[in-house]
C-alpha cells in the first residue's frame, strides 16, 4: 500500500528506539543500565492516587470530556500557573483560556496547527526536544535551528536567534528547564529574550516549561513573560503532570493562550482526539496542586546527587573539560567530540552518536539516547533519575569506555 509522501518525511522517534531496544535486551536476562528514560522510576504520591480511585465511582469519568477539557480544571490549571510564576491576579481574566490535551506533545503539535501556514519558519534552540522538528514539518513549517554548545553549558545567544530571523520567521519554540541539557536559562537571559520580542512584535512564542517544578539548584526558572506581561499577547505556555506527578503514561498536557488560539486548537482536538482522559481530568479537579512540591523534594534531592557524582567522576576521569553544571529537568547532555574515544571518528566530520549510543548499549550494557535528534551531532542524553547505585555503575562504565582510545 502506498503512504503518503506526508508519513514518509517523519522520523522515528530516537527516544523511543533506544528505550525498546534496552527493555528489549533487559527481557533477554542481559544486565542493562536504562539511562535513557525521561520519566520518574516512582509511583504517582498517593493522594493523587487515592484521587483517581474516588473518581472510579462515577459515571462521568468514563464518559467524554468536552474537546478542550472539563472548564473546572481548566480554570484551576490558570490559577495554577497564574500564581506560580507570580504574575497578577486575574491577568488571564479576559481573552484568555486553557486546553487540555493528550500530553504536553499533543499540546504543541495543537498549538502549531493553530498558528503555522506552510513556509512559516520556527526557529528552534538546539539542544531542542526531538518532537519539535517533525511537528513542525507536518503542520508544512520550515524548522531553524539555533545551536549552543557545552562551552556555553548549552544555552544559546540572543545574538544567534536574532540572525536567524527573517520575514517568515512565525514563531520560535522555548523549552526551559531543557530536554535535553538539564539546564533552565538564567533570569538575565529571560529578561534579555524579552527585549528581543518587544523588538520583533510578529513573532509568538511557545513556551514548553514542562520541567519548570523540577529545579535542584537556585535561583529557580523564570520566564521572559514574568518581565513584561504584554508579551503573553504572544505566548502559549505548555504544561503538564507527566513529569511533576510521574505521570508520563496517564496523558495530560496543557496550554494557556489568547482566547483564539486555545479555540483553534480546540477544533483541530475536536476532529483528531475529542477531549481526553475524562477519570484523569475529574481526579485533578479534586487535587491540591499544593502537593507537588512536597512529592518532588525527594527527587529533586536524589537528582542533586547523582549530578555531584557525576562532576566528581568525570574530574577523577580527567574528563572535567566535559562536563558543565546541570540545574533542572532529569538530563545531562555528553559531548562526546572531546573525549578519548572519539580520536577514531574525528577525521570525517559526520555524527557519529547513533553508532556510539548503540556501542555503549551492546558493549557496556548502558543506554543513552544519541544527541543528534535533539539538534547536538556526537553528543548523548544521559538521565539522572535511576536508582543512585545503578547510576554510579553506570557512570563507571560510561567513563571506561570514553576514555578508551
Amino acid at each position: 500500500m502506498l503512504l503518503s509522501s506526508r508519513v514518509k518525511g517523519i522520523q522515528d522517534s530516537i527516544t523511543m528506539k533506544l528505550n525498546e531496544k534496552a527493555l528489549q535486551l533487559a527481557d533477554e536476562g542481559k544486565v542493562i543500565y536504562n539511562l535513557s528514560g525521561g520519566q520518574l522510576p516512582i509511583k504517582p504520591m498517593l493522594e493523587f492516587v487515592d484521587k483517581v480511585h474516588h473518581q472510579l465511582n462515577f459515571l462521568k469519568s468514563y464518559q467524554y470530556s468536552p474537546s478542550a477539557g472539563f472548564m473546572a480544571l481548566r480554570k484551576k490549571l490558570i490559577k495554577y500557573i497564574e500564581k506560580s510564576r507570580n504574575l497578577p491576579v486575574d491577568i488571564f481574566e479576559t481573552g484568555w483560556d486553557a486546553i487540555i490535551s493528550n500530553g504536553s506533545k499533543h499540546s504543541i503539535y495543537n498549538a502549531l496547527g493553530a498558528i503555522i501556514d506552510p513556509g512559516d519558519e520556527v526557529i528552534l534552540l538546539a539542544p531542542y526536544w526531538v518532537s519539535y522538528p517533525e511537528m513542525v514539518k507536518f503542520w508544512g513549517g520550515i524548522p531553524k535551528t539555533v545551536k549552543s554548545n557545552v562551552f556555553d553549558a548549552f544555552v544559546p545567544a540572543i545574538e544567534d536567534i536574532t540572525r536567524e530571523m527573517t520575514p517568515r520567521t512565525k514563531a520560535i519554540i522555548i523549552n526551559s528547564p531543557n530536554n535535553p541539557s538539564g539546564v533552565h536559562y538564567s533570569e538575565a537571559w529571560m529578561k534579555e529574550f524579552a527585549q528581543f520580542m518587544r523588538q520583533n512584535p510578529d513573532v509568538i512564542v511557545i513556551s514548553d516549561e514542562v520541567y519548570s517544578e523540577i529545579c535542584y539548584f537556585d535561583p529557580k526558572p523564570t520566564y521572559f513573560y514574568q518581565y513584561d506581561n504584554s508579551l503573553l499577547q504572544r505566548t502559549v505556555i505548555i504544561h503538564a503532570i507527566s513529569k511533576t506527578l510521574a505521570s508520563t503514561g496517564l496523558r495530560i498536557g496543557y496550554a494557556i493562550a489568547p482566547a483564539n488560539v486555545v479555540e483553534a486548537m480546540s477544533r483541530i482536538q475536536g476532529q483528531t482526539t475529542s477531549g481526553p482522559n475524562s477519570l484523569i481530568q475529574r481526579a485533578l479537579i479534586d487535587f491540591d496542586l499544593k502537593n507537588v512540591e512536597n512529592f518532588l523534594g525527594p527527587v529533586k534531592s536524589h537528582i542533586r546527587l547523582n549530578a555531584a557524582f557525576l562532576r566528581e567522576k568525570f574530574r577523577e576521569g580527567n574528563l572535567g573539560h566535559c562536563w558543565y553544571q546541570s540545574t533542572s529537568a532529569f538530563y545531562f547532555m555528553l559531548d562526546f567530540s572531546r573525549t578519548p574515544m572519539f580520536k577514531k571518528y574525528a577525521a570525517d566530520g559526520e555524527d557519529h552518536s547513533l553508532l556510539i549510543a548503540d556501542e555503549l548499549l551492546n558493549n557496556e550494557g548502558v543506554a543513552v539516547v544519541p544527541g543528534h535528534d535533539f539538534g547536538i551531532p556526537n553528543s548523548a542524553r544521559l538521565s539522572l533519575v535511576i536508582e543512585e547505585i545503578p547510576f554510579q555503575e553506570a557512570l563507571i562504565k560510561i567513563i571506561r569506555y570514553l576514555n578508551h582510545a
